[in-house]
């Protein structure tokens, strides 16, 4: 799993434009330790394991993930899913190795009958003995319902997980690994350049508080100014990070 290490949540005000957004994503650490809450020797623990590290992997939203077909899965040297997002645009996201052998898992239990091909939602309940699409209520309380226990374990455990919290998670975790900002945008299915530019706003608001409260303890705190490592210039950030 390619995730980058952070001390905390980060809860970051972006002073870029007159709106304050605020980003919130989640550490190795907790990211970790929500995977290890399922009990994954019963059916249900399996199934949200697999949910959350496929809602990670993917980058997501939940409607999307709802909406996932089994022939929308395609496994081999380079495993993907196709996603179905907003005003009917499909993408197709790169899954990694063991996202796969998870789905692998997943599938012997859940889709044990199915084709490759089939049309099965990959994510269902049983009503009547019929199949029917996981609601995306249903998801956000089962992943809700490993919070307490994850949060003894680590303190970086967010009060409330919810599922768009791992779509910013894999987001920044991407782009604190150098992947391109264009890239993480047609991967998030942005239809606007503009919209990912937040997640470099919120790093670079990161580093300088880091920086800040690092200098607070030092005897050169009163020479030391974090202000001027803060960039607020969009046409700078865009430059910087390739958009422009």
């Amino acid at each position: 799993m390619a995730v980058a290490h952070q001390d905390e949540i980060l809860k970051v005000p972006l002073k870029a434009t007159e709106k304050t957004d605020i980003i919130e994503y989640m550490s190795e650490e907790a990211v970790k330790a929500i995977w290890a809450q399922p009990d994954i020797s019963t059916p249900k623990g399996l199934r949200d394991r697999f949910l959350m590290i496929l809602l990670y992997d993917s980058g997501a939203r939940i409607e999307e993930l709802m909406g996932i077909r089994l022939c929308d899965i395609r496994l081999g040297k380079t495993p993907t899913v196709t996603l179905h997002g907003k005003g009917s645009k499909t993408r197709v996201v790169p899954l990694l190795a063991n996202t796969a052998e998870q789905f692998k898992k997943y599938a012997t239990v859940f889709h044990q009958d199915a084709k490759a091909y089939s049309d099965e939602y990959l994510f269902y309940v049983l009503r009547f003995g019929q199949k029917n699409k996981m609601h995306n209520d249903t998801a956000r309380k089962s992943i809700q319902g490993y919070c307490a226990n994850a949060q003894k374990e680590c303190s970086d455990v967010p009060a409330n997980i919810h599922p768009h919290l791992w779509r910013h998670t894999r987001a920044m975790h991407l782009y604190q690994h150098g992947v391109d900002l264009t890239l993480i945008s047609q991967w998030l299915g942005h239809a606007n350049l503009e919209t990912t530019l937040v997640y470099a706003r919120a790093d670079t608001e990161q580093k300088r508080r880091a920086m800040e409260n690092a200098n607070k303890s030092s005897p050169l705190a009163e020479k030391l100014n974090s202000e001027r490592f803060k960039v607020n210039d969009d046409d700078l950030l865009k430059k910087l990070y390739g958009l422009k």
